[in-house]
């Protein structure tokens, strides 16, 4: 299968596409871009609606580069021109100021002076940001692939160490659920055993916030060389994940130094695959209906099931 991914980054990717995830994809590409190009980014985001009133000139002087460095960074993010960046950031800024009001901006950290009420502003704006972020980052036509692999799979393997192994348990759970085959691999060593049995039919989901981590990526490639579909959830879809899977599902969630594998990206993770796993859900909705009811009711009965005796105390 052709890699197919969320967010492209060719030219042709840009047109026609909504200037309200404008902001999200330069977020989404900070990771991934050269120094000059980072700049760029990083003076784009530190104010968006000053940018849209600024010429190449000047925001290439600003973020210590050239113009052309400023060119080939609307190129990456697939925008064919710097008046089309100019147009897109300001309805981006204006849809900023209408949701946002006077929140922080998103690019705020964590400060050492912070208020409890300050901490709870900037971790909840940050959090509901990366929800609109991502939203407005996906692909349906991408998900529609990925939903379709799911629900046709002999069986489904998913990968994720750290705090991706909660969103991938989640997931698993999920799926288990209502009748399908599905594993969970947090080990490298069992990830890689478990991809050497896969083959084509088979479906491995893994999950990486910055897409580099060498636990996942390789249990990945070992699944894409028996012939399994390969679908890949990463913050980066520049990312060596990225590139080695069929598919990619990208998040939009900005990790800090101070808040490095913050719940944000993790909670940016659990919505992409909660649209996943409902697609899949959908496909066989009265089987499904009957499988959710079925392990909901046995859980409710033997949760509150009385015990015959007393139990004795210190058990």
């Amino acid at each position: 299968m052709a890699r197919q991914e969320t967010q492209s980054t060719s030219p042709r990717s840009g047109e026609g596409r909504s200037s309200a995830d404008t902001l999200a994809r330069i977020r989404a590409a900070l990771p991934s871009l050269a120094p000059s190009e980072r700049r760029v980014a990083e003076a784009v985001l530190a104010d968006p609606a000053r940018t849209s009133e600024l010429t190449i000139g000047v925001l290439g002087k600003r973020a210590n580069t050239s113009v052309t460095t400023v060119m080939r960074f609307c190129r990456t993010l697939g925008i064919g021109s710097y008046p089309q960046l100019r147009l897109a950031l300001a309805a981006a800024a204006a849809r900023e100021r209408v949701l946002g009001g006077e929140r922080p901006a998103p690019s705020t950290d964590i400060s050492a002076t912070d208020t409890l009420d300050e901490i709870v502003s900037k971790i909840t704006y940050n959090e509901v940001r990366a929800l609109e972020d991502s939203a407005a980052g996906l692909d349906v036509e991408i998900l529609g692939h990925a939903v379709d692999a799911v629900a046709g799979a002999r069986r489904i393997d998913i990968f994720g160490v750290g705090a991706s192994a909660f969103v991938g348990q989640d997931m698993h759970q999920k799926l288990h659920r209502i009748g399908h085959m599905v594993f969970i691999w947090t080990d490298r060593h069992a990830a890689l055993t478990a991809a050497a049995l896969l083959r084509p039919g088979d479906v491995v989901l893994a999950i990486s916030h910055s897409g580099e981590t060498e636990d996942t990526v390789e249990p990945l490639q070992a699944a894409a060389e028996r012939g399994a579909t390969t679908i890949a959830l990463t913050n980066d879809p520049r990312s060596t994940l990225a590139e080695n899977a069929d598919l990619v599902l990208t998040t939009c969630a900005r990790e800090t130094p101070f808040r490095s594998g913050a719940t944000v990206s993790r909670i940016a993770q659990l919505a992409v695959v909660d649209c996943l796993f409902v697609g899949v859900a959908q496909r066989s909705f009265e089987a499904t209906t009957v499988a959710l009811h079925e392990t909901y009711g046995v859980v409710q009965r033997r949760g509150h099931r009385q015990p015959q005796h007393p139990t004795p105390v210190g058990d």
